[in-house]
């Protein structure tokens, strides 16, 4: 006993050593199982990943493969029939073009008569070349003679114009030159044909038309006056035109200025600055240097005026008052003045009370 007790301390500080390392080793061997523990379940849910893409892929690969050979047997049968459909065409074809000829060239066609034919139409369109070839040339010969009488109409229009400057007895034109042999053509254009004539044209317009006059309209043509007068329930024209063509009324907001109401603030103030009696600007309360001179219409030298206060305020002091408390007051007393005439009924009421019947 003596021994094991001088032993105690050796053996706690051994066992203490041995705890702190089976404790150290203890985390790390609990580190290295999470981590192959997470290794093998990582693989195995990977491989079980890799095993469903390969079925996945299997039943993919098997369902388009059958998606692609339906859709090709589809594409296959449709090119067959088209192919089919060409070739019964084409063969139709060559059937009837057969049989068209043959039609032709036994029922239609006729080489001779077809020959008669050409030879006529070579002949008729000479016929027609030669016919256009004279009614060219016959048009050509109108717009000629319509070209030279539009000119001799101008050239006798300002021979007419101009038929002052003819020569007389005493003093020869500029057309007709003593230097000269013999006049020149214009001399004699200016001797066969008659001085123009200015003749004064007659306005026309309506006077009961503002809108042709204001817009410068092109004036209708007048109808010619009626003589005899319409039977039945007519007015007379001009006083149908009164009506109907009225003069041009604009609106206020037309007729007035853009600028009316600053030029009436200036009139305004012009008036207001001739006619005020006090020329004395107001002053602030915050200048004590001067005198507040108080308003004329307010108070004067004779005292509080009572313009503004006696006819208006004290007038109707007992206008509030209720029909109870009317038989205390003063017989001179009036209780309220009203400015639209009452009800009826009311009214009687009134008389009542000024009668003193309450």
């Amino acid at each position: 006993m003596v021994r094991l007790l001088r032993q105690t301390d050796q053996i706690v500080e051994d066992s203490y050593e041995r705890k702190n390392e089976a404790e150290l080793q203890r985390q790390r061997e609990y580190l290295s199982s999470v981590k192959i523990q997470a290794n093998f379940r990582g693989s195995q849910v990977r491989s079980y990943f890799t095993h469903l893409n390969n079925c996945a892929t299997v039943i993919q690969k098997s369902w388009r493969g059958y998606v692609g050979r339906q859709s090709f047997r589809v594409i296959v049968k449709n090119s067959v029939l088209i192919m089919k459909l060409n070739h019964f065409n084409a063969m139709a074809t060559q059937v009837q073009k057969i049989w068209r000829g043959y039609y032709v060239r036994k029922y239609v066609y006729n080489y001779y008569s077809q020959k008669r034919y050409l030879e006529a139409l070579i002949v008729k369109n000479a016929i027609v070349r030669s016919e256009l070839e004279d009614y060219t040339e016959q048009q050509e010969n109108l717009r000629r003679r319509q070209t030279e009488h539009e000119e001799r109409k101008l050239n006798e229009f300002l021979a007419r114009k101009n038929h002052h400057l003819i020569s007389t007895e005493v003093i020869p034109g500029i057309y007709n030159s003593p230097f000269n042999p013999y006049p020149s053509e214009q001399e004699f254009l200016l001797r066969s044909v008659a001085p123009l004539k200015h003749e004064k044209t007659k306005k026309i317009g309506n006077s009961y038309d503002p809108t042709c006059r204001s817009y410068e309209c092109p004036k209708p043509k007048q109808l010619p006056p009626i003589v005899v007068k319409p039977q039945g329930p007519f007015r007379d024209p001009t006083e149908v035109q009164k009506q109907r063509y009225k003069g041009f009324q604009p609106t206020l907001r037309v007729a007035t200025s853009f600028t009316s109401l600053e030029e009436a603030r200036q009139i305004l103030k012009a008036e207001e600055w001739v006619t005020r009696l006090n020329d004395d600007i107001f002053q602030p309360f915050k200048r004590r240097d001067r005198k507040y001179e108080p308003l004329l219409h307010s108070t004067s030298k004779f005292g509080h005026l009572p313009f503004g206060t006696k006819y208006y305020r004290e007038e109707f002091l007992d206008k509030h008052i209720t029909p109870k408390q009317i038989p205390l007051l003063k017989p001179s007393t009036k209780p309220f003045k009203t400015l639209v005439p009452p009800i009826p009924m009311f009214d009687k009421l009134n008389d009542t009370y000024s009668q003193g019947q309450v």
